[in-house]
């Protein structure tokens, strides 16, 4: 059976795949920070029938992103590492002039440093693998100078480099780095509170978008959500055309 790791997995769009890739009948190891929500989304998830192991902590610490890998090795390898938890570096969100630069330096390393650790740490499994992937979550805020995004968007521009590189290095892997758009989420309301989030898609609808990399194996680059959400809409009208066609 197929393992996944997923990072800030206990809400959000981590907790949304989570439960997705276990609907596929995928094995997981689940971090995030908080353990009392980490063993809820554990125990939603493994209602699947799948075996879940839940292992908290941040993924700045070597010593957890270890934990991580050494768990995905006892039940059989690792297949999918899902790059999802990251921080705002602020919150809210303020203009770069005025932006804690210890807030700066924690936001790589948990979105930067720690991701590219947790690939190294587990590339010999995702290497053995016959599919190994990485899906990597990234921004809009990564390609677009969005005032008071500067430092957030900083670390997911470098991620996109750095995913991009990997992918040229690592050949034999899938690596994807994908923009899930803005959505309903705690990560949203605390980056700009007051702001009206109705409109905004959930993780749960979101998160069976950017498995269609997984599910259809894509092509190693940087994907939307909206982008794949229309090309899914636009296959579906093809399809109902074709078959009313007669």
């Amino acid at each position: 059976m197929s393992v996944a790791m997923v990072t800030g997995a206990s809400r959000g769009l981590g907790r949304a795949l989570a439960g997705e890739l276990a609907a596929d009948g995928w094995d997981l190891v689940l971090s995030a920070r908080g353990a009392t929500a980490l063993q809820e989304a554990a125990a939603e998830v493994e209602e699947r029938g799948v075996r879940v192991v839940a292992v908290p902590g941040d993924v700045s610490s070597a010593a957890h992103r270890a934990a991580l890998v050494a768990a995905a090795r006892k039940l059989g390898g690792l297949d999918l590492l899902v790059n999802n938890a990251g921080v705002l570096g602020a919150e809210p969100l303020v203009p770069l002039a005025a932006h804690p630069l210890d807030g700066l330096r924690e936001a790589f390393e948990v979105n930067v440093v720690g991701p590219l650790g947790l690939v190294q740490e587990g590339l010999a499994l995702l290497r053995a693998s016959a599919a190994g992937a990485v899906l990597n979550i990234s921004s809009d805020a990564a390609v677009v100078p969005y005032a008071t995004w500067g430092a957030y968007g900083a670390t997911k521009a470098a991620g996109d480099l750095m995913w991009g590189v990997l992918a040229v290095e690592e050949p034999g892997l899938r690596v994807w780095w994908a923009d899930p758009g803005s959505m309903r989420t705690r990560m949203m309301a605390a980056a700009e509170p007051g702001e009206d989030l109705a409109g905004l898609a959930t993780p749960k609808e979101v998160a069976p978008v950017l498995l269609r990399l997984v599910r259809e194996a894509r092509a190693s680059g940087r994907y939307t959500a909206e982008a794949l959400a229309a090309e899914a809409a636009l296959g579906a009208r093809a399809g109902l055309g074709a078959g009313t066609a007669r």
